[in-house]
């Protein structure tokens, strides 16, 4: 089956296009829980709080299921900023890959999440695409170190997810989830 994205078909995996900006890393993790575990978590973008640091809180734009098109507005915090994003479902096969792009606000970015079985264990697969595009201040300095700052942050954000997930916490309250 062949992942939906908006409007189209595509082809299965990374389908980053963010303009001027090639994928700049790949992070793999092993998360010791089926796709039928991890999938779920991952795809529900409202959680994202939970496990992903610079996110302070996400509001669905959509109705229904999270689907490619569905729209998310998330607000995030950068570099003592508040930055605010509107973000698209660009692509969803689930219980396989789901992939994000920001629409608006700073740090234009695009990630492709794929999971696959790996025996009783699922491996994660973070393709990433980000720019410090809009980075203005003392934060515009970090533009030259994007990769290395946002690739770190996105190992420690799969961290969080992958903790969460293996300790079965439940998704429902950011004070639930341990970033140490």
């Amino acid at each position: 089956m062949t992942p939906q994205r908006a409007g189209r078909l595509a082809a299965p995996g990374p389908q980053i296009k963010l303009e001027g900006v090639k994928p700049m890393f790949a992070i793999e993790m092993k998360i010791a829980r089926p796709v039928s575990e991890v999938f779920p978590r991952l795809a529900k973008i409202e959680d994202s709080p939970l496990w992903y640091s610079a996110v302070k809180s996400v509001d669905r734009l959509d109705p229904g299921p999270t689907r490619a098109g569905t729209r998310f507005l998330f607000r995030r915090q950068l570099g003592g900023n508040d930055a605010v994003n509107e973000v698209e479902v660009t692509a969803f096969e689930s219980n396989r890959a789901l992939e994000l792009m920001s629409l608006s606000g700073p740090t234009p970015f695009v990630y492709h999440y794929n999971v696959e079985p790996a025996g009783a264990c699922t491996l994660l697969r973070l393709d990433g695409a980000i720019s410090g595009r809009g980075l203005d201040g003392p934060m515009a300095l970090l533009r030259p170190l994007a990769e290395a700052f946002f690739r770190r942050g996105m190992i420690d954000n799969l961290a969080s997810l992958k903790r969460l997930i293996e300790n079965d916490t439940p998704v429902s309250r950011r004070a639930s989830v341990d970033r140490a």
